[in-house]
């Protein structure tokens, strides 16, 4: 692939599917200025105060006088003829040519310009909902729009240099929003940080991003910045916005200091600083968490953020405010492309109220916010709704008999119903019945009684768990994407659904499948106005990921229904090759043994290079609510099953220590009915065992390797160790995947 300062260059002009913006046909090349004059503007009041940065509430006075000076400018037919080839770049500074396409001629815009034509829709709204004091507070475009502008200045008055990062590491909150927006606004880049991080992952992002700004949110994450600040020769402030800092420190201010600061800066400065952006430019950095080396700095520019949350969302079925204001939870990490598309970027979009969850959402407190706001749209990762699913089980469990009996019977109608006719409005009075009576009341119960769209994506689900919420009438919508495509790439709705399936690509972007086997099962390649810029600092990355016309190889394997849906069958690299050459892909028999044996958590399928297949499993256990670490008790599920095969076994240690025997001989049993469903003997699982803790972070499975002390500890339990296995570094990619042995060394290539 040509390279040339640090930027990718893709086919040539005369290929008709990669039109760069100068050959954009005419019509698409309408203005597309907002139109809205200061006369406008200066009527605009805003009608609640906020207390949220200083205590002093926002005038109609200070939004005119920022809005006089904030109307853009109509955008020139020249602007975008401009020299830019380069269909990637590895520099934070660097510009690229984007995908415009006959199927996608929509004109490119700047994230200011999509939260200008916002705050001129939905100005009053609210847009932000946060709890003080057991009191739910709002705050409205206008005054959002505000403290971004201010948030602004406040980054350049601290020394933020264009094309630096801002790097925020603390929870979901306004201070995130309107910091995040802020530093776009200001010519930075945005960068989030997981709050897990250890103080040298913190080092590593914010020195490789150039961070000038850190904003944390509590003194735990001020700590960790401050054991790293000598090793960050960019950082020049840090802002905390939940505690006060312990004592008064140089460079470090609070959210008030810091929004008084910005006071000082002209609008006419941030104005100039606006104007002078570029979609084509880069607004955001989000680091993938890698399972070899380090992490990769995906840079997402401003055009991919704006088509992104317009026409990804557009193919949710998410709603305009003008139609239905959209009412969203935040609560998944923003350091992660579907949090940040989904609630930041798209909320601004649409006009979204969005509502932040208590720092300990995952930890049991979401379903109470879910109540509290009953949103109309609702995303979640496989292991909040496995969460939501295992908590109707206990509770079920706890019930009354007849209770228990009338859930039952309800999910099990409206699961047929939803399985058999699943296009059909036309409802039996039975399947009616079982929801006015039980479902509809669950539903309530959960903080789902308004919503209309729930979506699940970052890592497949499991059939055991759709089938759970479909028998509930809940509808789980998956989408597809890599944070290399700016979050969705397919998506399902309401009006485009197909059960196990990742939806249909989105409009104006496409597909390819590569390499494709005698199933149809390729390589998952994909181009469009969602991919993303180039890996920052990584050039050889970057090549290996786009090649010369412009696709990104996803390294993801999958197919395409003769209606356009695609089903993910796993990843190239993790796919089984044994050592009789046969091809293996591990997920449909992980799966399998998941469906067929529901005390099982994980199941990880090991073979490549080996003789025969075998699979380490672990068992469905409770987690400590406050470290979300497995414990040794079982779920209730998991206690149900044990009784219905004769087991007393309460804790996984009675059954591993012990060895149960009921147990044992009921997963031996299962094991062998997938095996017989097996498409062929290389099929089959010969040796199993199960492993004494379920996978965690903590305990080194997720994430990175770990370590046992010695093979003996593996071929005791039938599984065979050859020392001369490869392990193969995979990418952070969704679960669940194999494992490869090399010696004692197991790596577990599951993401964070």
């Amino acid at each position: 692939m040509p390279r040339n300062s640090g930027a990718g260059y893709g086919c040539p002009h005369g290929d008709p599917s990669m039109l760069d913006s100068r050959d954009t046909p005419q019509e698409s090349r309408q203005d597309t200025s907002v139109g809205t004059s200061q006369e406008k503007s200066k009527t605009r009041a805003l009608h609640q105060p906020s207390s949220l940065t200083d205590g002093q509430p926002l005038s109609k006075e200070s939004l005119n006088h920022a809005l006089e000076f904030s109307v853009p400018e109509k955008v020139p037919k020249a602007q975008w003829d401009t020299p830019e080839e380069a269909l990637w770049t590895t520099r934070a500074d660097g510009q690229v040519r984007l995908r415009i396409d006959p199927s996608c001629p929509q004109f490119p815009y700047t994230v200011h310009r999509m939260f200008y034509e916002a705050l001129d829709k939905y100005g009053d709204l609210s847009a932000l909902g946060f709890k003080r004091q057991d009191k739910w507070e709002h705050i409205s475009y206008s005054q959002y729009y505000l403290l971004a502008r201010r948030a602004a200045k406040g980054f350049l008055k601290l020394g933020l240099e264009r094309a630096h990062s801002v790097a925020i590491l603390g929870f979901n909150s306004p201070e995130w929003f309107f910091s995040a927006v802020g530093a776009v606004f200001a010519g930075g880049i945005i960068t989030g940080i997981y709050t897990t991080s250890s103080p040298e992952a913190c080092q590593y992002i914010a020195h490789d991003c150039r961070a000038n700004v850190i904003v944390v949110d509590t003194q735990k994450q001020l700590e960790k910045i401050l054991k790293i600040w000598k090793q960050l020769p960019h950082l020049k402030a840090v802002v905390i916005y939940k505690e006060p800092p312990p004592n008064k420190m140089t460079h470090v201010y609070t959210m008030e200091e810091f929004m008084e600061l910005g006071n000082e800066v002209p609008e006419e400065a941030l104005d100039a600083i606006i104007d002078a952006q570029q979609p084509n430019q880069c607004c955001v950095l989000v680091y993938t968490s890698g399972t070899t080396g380090n992490p990769k700095g995906v840079m997402l520019s401003q055009d991919n953020i704006t088509w992104t949350a317009r026409y990804g969302s557009q193919a949710g079925d998410i709603q305009p405010a003008e139609v239905q204001q959209e009412v969203v939870v935040s609560y998944l990490p923003l350091s992660h492309i579907a949090a940040q598309i989904y609630d930041l970027w798209t909320g601004i979009q649409w006009g979204a109220q969005v509502c932040f969850a208590e720092p300990d959402a995952l930890k049991g407190s979401l379903v109470n916010t879910l109540r509290e706001v009953e949103p109309t749209s609702h995303m979640g990762v496989p292991r909040v709704w496995e969460k939501i699913m295992e908590r109707i089980q206990e509770a079920a469990a706890q019930s009354g008999f007849i209770r228990r009996k009338m859930l039952l019977w309800a999910m099990s109608v409206t699961l047929e119903q939803n399985l058999t006719c699943a296009g059909s409005d036309l409802k039996p009075f039975t399947t009616r019945l079982a929801d006015y009576l039980v479902l509809a009341k669950v539903r309530q119960a959960l903080g789902f009684a308004k919503c209309q769209k729930n979506f699940y994506g970052a890592a497949p689900m499991t059939a055991e768990t759709q089938h759970f919420f479909l028998g509930l009438n809940i509808r789980l919508y998956a989408g597809y994407g890599l944070s290399e495509t700016s979050g969705p790439h397919f998506m399902s709705s309401p009006y485009n659904y197909r059960l196990y399936s990742s939806g249909k690509v989105v409009p104006g972007c496409r597909v390819k499948l590569v390499n494709q086997d005698a199933e149809g099962i390729g390589e998952i390649c994909l181009w469009g106005r969602t991919i993303f810029m180039g890996y920052l600092n990584m050039e050889d990355k970057t090549c290996e990921a786009i090649d010369e016309e412009g696709w990104l190889h996803t390294g993801d394997a999958g197919r395409l229904d003769a209606d356009g849906f695609l089903y993910i069958t796993g990843r190239l690299k993790e796919l089984i090759i044994t050592a009789g050459g046969e091809n293996v892909p591990p997920l449909p028999i992980e799966e399998a043994v998941k469906m067929e044996l529901p005390i099982i958590s994980n199941a990880m399928l090991i073979g490549d290079q080996r003789k025969f297949l075998s699979m380490l499993l672990t068992l469905k256990c409770a987690l400590d609510p406050e470290t979300s670490d497995p414990t040794d008790n079982l779920t209730e599920q998991a206690v149900e099953f044990c009784q219905r095969v004769g087991s007393r076994a309460t804790t996984v240690s009675e059954i591993v220590g012990k060895k149960d025997e009921a147990v044992y001989q009921a997963i031996e049993e299962g094991i062998r009915r997938v095996n017989t469903n097996a498409a062929a003997r290389p099929y089959h699982i010969q040796k199993w065992a199960i492993l004494e803790r379920d996978f965690s972070i903590s305990g080194g499975e997720l994430g990175k390797a770990i370590t046992y002390n010695s093979p003996s500890d593996l071929t005791s339990s039938g599984i065979t160790v050859d020392t001369a296995d490869p392990v193969i570094p995979l990418p952070g990619t969704p679960p669940p995947h194999t494992c490869q042995l090399t010696g004692c060394l197991i790596k577990m290539l599951l993401p964070v």
